[in-house]
């Protein structure tokens, strides 16, 4: 506490709370309190004294989280009147404090601390690379839009890009509906671009090719073994354009219906419409951007979900699949592009009795397993690491994962199978994944 006065600090002799007398109005007195930008700083404003050379003290000590606290809505108004020449400071009324808005705004305002650090660190480049995993999906193109947003960029000055292009049937009729530019790079341009920020993946995805990386955006697992200046990785989050929806918010950035629209349908995609991994920060990012965007968009992009490749493969699934004990696990050969994998396996979760999908396919000399299940057995991302982290890349969420490993390296760690021999030892490492953990409950249980 501080305050201006020995009156007022003997009111506070009870309490645990240190108690300093100084001039509230001086930076040298926030300074020798400690105050930095990590440390929330909430000012009463009693009417009596200048509000706005308190506000520069705590703004010259390094304070950026700094809230305003007024007796009355109309304190709190003449407070916001403030707020272009101290866009950090944040209103609330004193019955406010201790509620569910408190905690809002803290959130909001450390999060405005992070973007704010980044949108500083970014603006002297020339060029700033937003880059995605291969083959990206509505999530990852709508946040690459939201970022290049957050750093007032164009497309010439943000490039959102991926190494490998856009290939799902959906994705392509939004990358047409919305009309982006989603740039295919090869890995030695990579260099070429000053700052580079990653969004809905992390560095380990891209071994060895990146010669740095500034900013990492994801609602993927955390994983280590990279250096990078920023970073917001929320695994409890059910989309990257949830996080990306509170940035905007906190630094009031205007979306456009184009971005809004992209990003809805990511959050809309990404949970299964709130039906897989979601939280109530995807549903609140749904609610602030649906009035932003462009529903009838949203329709006709969700209009591609079924053609007549995917079909085929789903018959064959179908016809060379095996169910055991509430798993679907199938083996799809060599389907021309990886994301049939991923298509079978959130389908077939759909079929009554069915609680895990394990679909695996091999796609340019990758063997790749997607991992599905209901929420409420074992993680699936659990299951994935188990069997292939130290072969290739794995991992995931509880009810959604994949894996993809050199077909060589699948071959000598389990043997050379082929066909539906693949897929019988696929269902047994599913089915001893989860007897483990039967039998783990159980010998607790006894």
């Amino acid at each position: 506490m501080l305050v201006e006065s020995r009156a007022l600090a003997r009111k506070f002799e009870s309490s645990d709370l240190p108690v300093s007398v100084d001039e509230t109005d001086r930076i040298d007195s926030y300074v020798k309190l400690g105050v930095s930008p990590v440390m929330p700083v909430f000012i009463e404003d009693n009417g009596r004294r200048g509000l706005r050379k308190v506000l520069e003290a705590v703004r010259g000590a390094g304070g950026t989280l700094i809230y305003v606290l007024g007796t009355s809505l109309n304190d709190v108004k003449k407070a916001e009147t403030l707020r272009d020449d101290f866009p950090e400071v944040t209103t609330l009324t004193l019955a406010e404090l201790a509620g569910p808005p408190l905690l809002t705004e803290l959130g909001r305002s450390v999060t405005r601390q992070r973007v704010q650090q980044y949108q500083r660190y970014m603006d002297d480049a020339d060029r700033v690379l937003i880059l995605t995993h291969n083959d990206p999906d509505p999530d990852a193109m709508a946040s690459g839009l939201a970022l290049r947003t957050i750093l007032r960029r164009t497309k010439q000055t943000a490039v959102v890009a991926c190494l490998e292009p856009v290939t799902r049937p959906e994705n392509l009729r939004m990358v047409k509906l919305l009309d982006l530019k989603i740039e295919t790079l090869a890995p030695e341009q990579l260099k070429e671009f000053d700052k580079i920020a990653l969004v809905d993946v992390q560095p380990h995805y891209f071994p060895g090719l990146l010669p740095h990386v500034d900013l990492v955006i994801d609602h993927h697992p955390e994983q280590s073994g990279y250096n990078a200046i920023f970073k917001d990785i929320r695994p409890d989050y059910g989309s990257t354009s949830t996080i990306l929806t509170e940035h905007l918010r906190a630094v009031d950035m205007d979306i456009s219906e184009r971005t809004a629209t992209a990003m809805l349908y990511a959050i809309k995609s990404d949970t299964l419409f709130f039906q897989r991994h979601a939280n109530r920060a995807d549903i609140e990012a749904f609610s602030y951007l649906y009035p932003l965007g462009d529903a009838t968009m949203i329709r006709k992009m969700e209009g591609a979900e079924i053609t007549g490749e995917r079909l085929d493969y789903l018959i064959k699934a179908w016809q060379q699949g095996r169910m055991t004990e509430h798993v679907f696990c199938a083996f799809l050969g060599e389907p021309p592009r990886e994301d049939f994998i991923p298509y079978v396996a959130d389908f077939y979760l759909q079929l009554e009795n069915v609680q895990w999908t394990v679909i695996s396919g091999v796609v340019n000399d990758q063997f790749v397993v997607s991992v599905r299940n209901l929420g409420y057995s074992r993680n699936a991302g659990d299951f994935v690491r188990r069997w292939f982290n130290d072969i290739g890349s794995a991992g995931g969420h509880r009810t959604m994962a994949k894996a993809v490993v050199p077909v060589e390296a699948f071959q000598k760690k389990f043997g050379t199978y082929e066909g539906s021999r693949i897929n019988q030892r696929m269902l047994e490492l599913v089915l001893e994944f989860l007897h483990e953990a039967k039998e783990k409950k159980e010998a607790g249980g006894a």
